[in-house]
């Protein structure tokens, strides 16, 4: 179902000023720099970009996805079959509760008594209900974990805007807003996520005929986004290519030392007139091709799960492209719940429950990744 529009913006300041979204969520003050009070009810929230659930909620959820954006409806429906050929169901929903589950049992073998729950941008569980479940719980105060591991303004900024948004809508008799919050920190560099892309890489490596094997091409792919929009991830600009960048060196130094790799942008959803980041993954293997390679190794390392975004731009259309143009084709798994990534969420917690100083993701300045829409 749709939702309403919630304007997250005090009365007389804009978006792009103090106090930040971090500073609000927080309850007005900066992320804390000690650890959390003793006593105080926590928990840790999943929060992520949502998926339907069967046929009848592919429509409805796309236009919850796109709307304000002006796309058109033949649009939407092109991607619409992209769901109805698996059901009209996201895998990203089951992928969510398998990590909400493997996390229950890391914490638990930690000794780490907190509750999570899970909440979405675009579809139920909505992030808005989820939060008054926290308040009525009696939840003090929530860890974000966003399933994003890096900096744009869809993939760090819209889940402060997530937060702001569920906060004004709840009602608490005692806590206004429900709980406070503070959203984990990028973890594109967080060494279990690190070793499960690489791990993975590894073994799509080791899948491809022992004669290609040591030459194909290794191609990290991320999702594309506005040419606009990179230009001001970050509180100095391009954080998002940069992060992507540095996490597929340390992805690559791990698990094939020396090999040099290409990123690639997949999933562009945009107008023509409108200029994304290039290349796209599918011209790019005709330009491998075209330059006499003759194998390709992708791991998408812009993405924490195998949801439908990977399995059908990589698996079906850059898999289909590959075999037009005689590339033999390798596709790497995502971290999902890789023992090791699970164990750096675990980390990231730990972190910030300790305190110390809040990292890029936690205490974002207020401008960070801002886009102005209309």
């Amino acid at each position: 179902m749709p939702r309403a529009t919630v304007d997250i913006t005090p009365p007389g300041q804009s978006p792009d000023e103090d106090p930040s979204l971090a500073v609000r969520n927080n309850g007005g003050v900066e992320p804390p720099t000690e650890p959390a009070p003793p006593g105080r009810r926590e928990a840790l929230l999943v929060l992520s970009f949502g998926g339907p659930e069967g046929p009848d909620d592919v429509m409805p959820f796309l236009e919850n996805v796109t709307r304000g954006r002006g796309i058109p409806r033949e649009r939407l429906e092109d991607v619409a079959q992209h769901y109805l050929h698996f059901g009209g169901v996201s895998p990203i929903n089951a992928q969510n509760q398998a990590l909400i589950d493997a996390l229950e049992k890391e914490l638990a073998a930690a000794g780490i008594d907190l509750p999570i729950y899970w909440g979405n941008r675009n579809w139920a569980p909505y992030v808005e209900d989820t939060w008054q479940q926290m308040a009525d719980d009696g939840i003090e105060h929530v860890y974000v974990f966003a399933t994003s591991a890096y900096a744009s303004f869809s993939g760090c900024r819209q889940y402060h805007e997530d937060i702001a948004r569920a906060r004004i809508s709840t009602t608490s008799p005692t806590r206004p807003g429900g709980p406070t919050a503070e959203k984990l920190p990028h973890y594109f560099d967080a060494p279990g996520f690190v070793q499960a892309n690489a791990e993975a890489l590894a073994a799509a490596i080791a899948s491809l005929p022992a004669d290609v094997r040591e030459t194909a091409r290794l191609v990290a792919t991320a999702h594309s986004i506005p040419e606009s929009m990179a230009a001001v991830a970050g509180p100095q600009g391009h954080a998002y290519e940069a992060e992507l960048t540095a996490a597929v060196e340390r992805v690559v130094a791990e698990a094939a030392p020396g090999r040099g790799f290409d990123l690639v942008w997949q999933s562009r959803s945009g107008p023509p007139s409108v200029p994304w980041l290039e290349p796209d993954v599918n011209d790019h293997l005709r330009a491998l091709a075209a330059a006499g390679e003759t194998a390709v190794v992708v791991f998408p390392v812009g993405f924490i799960s195998d949801h439908l975004e990977v399995i059908w731009d990589l698996d079906n259309e850059a898999k289909e492209t590959a075999a037009e143009l005689g590339l033999a084709f390798a596709r790497a798994g995502t971290a999902g719940t890789h023992p090791a990534f699970v164990a750096s969420i675990r980390e990231l917690l730990v972190e910030r429950r300790a305190g110390g100083l809040p990292r890029l993701g936690t205490n974002c300045p207020a401008s960070c990744c801002f886009v102005q829409r209309p």
